[in-house]
């Protein structure tokens, strides 16, 4: 097999660098917002709770997109699925620039709604991308490498958004812009690049068979959703995504709860937010590497991929303690370590279905779990929002010690659902494996 590493070639990662760029752009069309959220707060007299209806809005259409969105996928292939995702969510993030301040409040929530629907297709698309370009060895390291492009998109907006945009909201359309040129340099590419591995011209004999070298041939028959539902597995996942939330109140409630706690704004959000998604990156990295490495050390998949989870959890422990933190940097530096632990543990939550479902349900089951995590995040908004209108900062409190003690938690009933994660074959009964 060593050999066959060595002749393979490696334009799979030529697809993977499209896959983090479209990954990248949408961090940074989804970041946005939350940068310039205390300055759009200001500019159009939005209270919290207005703010968190603008974001519920956007985490609902996610939600109600991955209902659908993971199916399209299958039915249609990656492909397709990909660029109409790319096309929905460019279009809607265009359209904020639009909005006028008389109708602020009902245009965001829309121009959200239509962004979330776009952007559900983001995650599934990609894992199924991932799945098909890389053997399962492989596929936590490819998924921590395109995976670290959320933490580039959340790095980038607010430098651009803070060297275009004034403290006063001046110049705030821009940003909203740039993402459209982005995603049509993007299409144009994936539509020339893409191919499915068995069937691209540029990809060699040795390599196709070091992609398929732990993988079984499976029919082209789709699997509805009604067959997924019951599965323990699918819920397993879906577990996994609850965390999500945790990574959206970063992105999304972050730069308010800095700039109300330590007086932090848009010309000078750019720094922190620069410490706190670098950690996340290198522990996007560290996460896909380190349970790969363990495979390929003779570990099972089931060992490796959960003992990374529960040393990624424990790391995360700490940020319960950044609301009762008096120095900046020391609170962002343990928000980083929360987000660095974050990125490794959803790296190891997404590779369990690849790991257990065929390929061909890949994007299915996606779809499935991460509409759980959005429907847990869309209540942790609705709260947040109302606590801080009515308790002012002590709603951080409670928002950071989930966000510290739910990874644990999560893990145990993760382990009870899904004890040796046995793989499922095609018509999703379990392989007896030697």
């Amino acid at each position: 097999m060593s050999g066959l590493t060595h002749k393979a070639g490696n334009f799979r990662y030529r697809i993977l660098a499209l896959v983090f760029m479209a990954t990248t752009i949408n961090y940074f069309d989804r970041s946005i917002i939350g940068v310039m959220a205390p300055t759009l707060q200001k500019l159009f007299d939005w209270s919290n709770k207005d703010y968190a209806a603008i974001i519920v809005s956007f985490k609902i259409a996610y939600g109600i997109g991955l209902l659908f969105m993971g199916g399209i996928i299958d039915r249609i292939g990656t492909k397709m699925g990909y660029t109409i995702s790319i096309v929905i969510w460019s279009i809607f993030g265009m359209l904020h620039a639009a909005i006028r301040p008389a109708f602020s409040l009902a245009g965001f929530i829309i121009a959200r709604f239509g962004l979330g629907i776009g952007e559900s297709g983001n995650f599934p698309a990609a894992i199924k991308t991932v799945a098909e370009w890389f053997p399962k060895k492989d596929r936590a390291f490819a998924t921590g490498i395109f995976d670290a492009s959320t933490s580039v998109g959340a790095i980038l907006a607010p430098f651009i958004v803070g060297a275009i945009v004034s403290v006063e909201g001046s110049n705030w359309q821009i940003p909203f812009l740039i993402t459209g040129l982005l995603s049509s340099l993007w299409v144009f590419l994936w539509m020339r690049t893409y191919q499915k591995p068995e069937i691209h011209p540029r990809l060699s004999k040795e390599e196709l068979a070091y992609i398929n070298s732990d993988s079984e041939e499976e029919t082209k028959e789709k699997i509805p959703w009604l067959k997924l539902l019951p599965k323990r597995e699918t819920w397993a996942f879906s577990l996994t995504t609850i965390t999500d939330g945790v990574w959206w109140f970063y992105l999304f409630w972050g730069a308010k709860f800095l700039g109300e706690q330590f007086g932090v704004d848009i010309k000078n959000i750019g720094l922190p937010f620069l410490i706190i998604f670098i950690m996340a990156d290198t522990g996007s990295l560290l996460g896909g590497y380190t349970s790969g490495a363990l495979i390929k050390k003779g570990w099972s998949v089931n060992k490796a991929r959960k003992i990374t989870m529960l040393v990624c959890a424990i790391i995360i422990l700490p940020v319960m303690f950044v609301p009762v933190i008096a120095n900046k940097w020391i609170a962002v530096l343990l928000i980083g370590l929360g987000a660095a632990g974050h990125q490794s543990w959803s790296i190891n939550g997404y590779t369990l279905v690849p790991d257990v479902f065929p390929k061909k349900a890949i994007a299915s089951v996606i779809g499935i779990g991460k509409m759980v995590g959005v429907a847990v995040a869309i209540i942790a908004d609705i709260a947040l929002g109302s606590v801080l209108d009515t308790a002012n900062n002590s709603g951080y409190l409670w928002a950071f010690a989930i966000a510290g003690s739910s990874y644990l938690i999560i893990l145990g009933f993760v382990h009870l659902l899904m004890p040796k994660m046995t793989p499922l074959d095609e018509n999703l009964n379990y392989v007896h494996l030697k």
